[in-house]
């Protein structure tokens, strides 16, 4: 993984994914999956295991990826409100965001969510104006693992790819990192496959949000 001084120091924004990177929104996915499952496809078990295998990656392209009826959006979207009182914020999210605004860093979200879903999750939780943007995959060309969703928020944070990075945990997170031309990050601290990730050779991987503040130092000037 890199280690690079001068890549350290030229970085002035980050791109976050949300699920499992912001928040620990797991229980509730998993409770809307298995209730869409049940209203559109039947009774029988929901196969959440593949569905967690593509987290990162906008819902109707998992929904056509498993063979599933794009009708079980309308129920998984429903449910996800109903029960967004259930989501949490990883610890160590609001500090590390927080220090990393106070050092001049351009921060975005970019997420498989829709962005009205996502704005109003992050809006709930009291923490939507730490970003300076919350882009969701209804709102760009392609989803993860395209990497049009991090190229669309540098645009917006008025920063260079090489001057960036994206945190994620899933595989479409790396790739589309790797493929807008950004420091790719796995985050393992949530409910995540580390061996997956790490197979992606990620350019770093962090255990605690807070590691993150290693690599972001307030962006020196005029560089």
């Amino acid at each position: 993984m890199s280690t690079d001084p001068d890549r350290r120091r030229r970085v002035r924004a980050v791109v976050f994914d949300l699920d499992g990177v912001i928040v620990d929104s797991f229980d509730v996915m998993r409770a809307a999956f298995t209730a869409a499952y049940a209203e559109v496809v039947g009774p029988g078990p929901a196969p959440f295991a593949e569905y967690n295998r593509h987290l990162g990656r906008y819902f109707p392209d998992i929904m056509r990826t498993m063979g599933l009826p794009l009708e079980m959006e309308g129920p998984f979207v429903r449910e996800s409100h109903r029960l967004a009182h259930r989501v949490t914020l990883y610890d160590g999210v609001v500090e590390t965001v927080t220090a990393l605004r106070d050092r001049g860093l351009g921060l975005a979200v970019a997420t498989g969510k829709s962005g009205p879903r996502a704005r109003s999750l992050l809006g709930g939780l009291g923490v939507l104006d730490l970003f300076d943007h919350v882009i969701g995959s209804d709102e760009i060309p392609r989803p993860k693992p395209a990497p049009d969703i991090v190229e669309h928020a540098l645009a917006l944070l008025g920063e260079r790819s090489a001057d960036a990075m994206m945190v994620g945990d899933s595989v479409a997170d790396l790739a589309s990192a790797r493929a807008a031309g950004v420091t790719a990050v796995a985050a393992l601290w949530g409910e995540t496959d580390p061996a997956a990730l790490l197979r992606e050779r990620p350019d770093h991987a962090l255990r605690s949000p807070a590691e993150l503040l290693a690599w972001c130092p307030a962006p020196v000037s005029g560089g």
